[in-house]
């Protein structure tokens, strides 16, 4: 591999842990609002009763908004560096979310200015308004939730990486939208209910039937989007096989399912 190809291959692999990095990152600090989607589309809430207890409705966290993005990065990285490159930009965006959590927490203890606490102490409508309530509120997150919220996202990116694999070694270099597909259909399976178990079952005192429900309806959004944006899949392929060239892209596909070593 000469000097181009190797400064192309490793600026796409930045670009595209940047990406991936930035969004899922992004998707755990905003997770705190939920919102329903419903009345944001402008529909009446769907009201579904299951298990004839439970009225659920989409509501749901606003980091579903922009996951999707990892699950495309994820593939991408898949296809050109294999299970090594996800695997290392996994591992370093956990540990990057878990030192995030921290500074949080401890910023969150700090003791706030007198001055800061005033001139927010209403809002535009003249009603009170503790400011710093408000930013412990949304930025701290339960023990629970952080570590529910860790241990699905590393255990469905294994799980994505490997039936990803698994399905490349089935079906060649075609069938993009099948490997994509087949590979989020699992791990978000995974992803769905693990967090919520942990957060909400180990940590709570949800009942399974209710994590049962509720995971249901995170994992129908998450599946429906993720087909959803298959075409920019193949957009997001054929942008990098132009940029990396023909011979080179064919190269990285072809060393990533043998798993060589990336960027080597």
């Amino acid at each position: 591999m000469n000097e181009r190809q190797h400064s192309r291959k490793t600026n796409l692999f930045i670009i595209l842990g940047s990406i991936f990095l930035t969004n899922a990152i992004l998707a755990e600090i905003i997770g705190v609002k939920i919102f329903s989607a419903e009345k944001t589309l402008g529909f009446q809430p769907v009201n579904w009763n299951i298990f004839g207890e439970y009225i659920l409705d989409f509501n749901l966290t606003a980091g579903a908004v922009i996951w999707p993005i990892v699950f495309i990065t994820t593939d991408i990285i898949n296809e050109y560096f294999g299970k090594k490159g996800v695997r290392k930009i996994s591992f370093i965006t956990a540990g990057l979310i878990a030192y995030i959590f921290l500074i949080i927490t401890i910023v969150t203890k700090l003791i706030p200015a007198d001055f800061w606490l005033e001139v927010n102490a209403q809002t535009p409508d003249g009603a009170s308004f503790n400011i710093n309530y408000a930013f412990n509120t949304i930025f701290r997150q339960g023990l629970g939730i952080i570590l529910g919220s860790l241990t699905a996202f590393l255990l469905g990116q294994l799980i994505d990486v490997f039936v990803f694999q698994k399905l490349r070694a089935v079906t060649g270099p075609k069938m993009i939208w099948l490997r994509a597909t087949g590979s989020t259909l699992v791990s978000q399976f995974i992803d769905s209910f693990v967090v919520l178990g942990i957060a909400f079952y180990v940590f709570g005192n949800w009942e399974l039937s209710q994590i049962f429900a509720v995971g249901l309806i995170n994992y129908v959004y998450k599946f429906g989007v993720a087909i959803l944006l298959t075409p920019l899949l193949y957009l997001g392929h054929g942008v990098i096989d132009r940029y990396l060239g023909k011979e080179l892209a064919d190269k990285m596909a072809h060393e990533a399912t043998e798993d060589k070593s990336f960027l080597g």
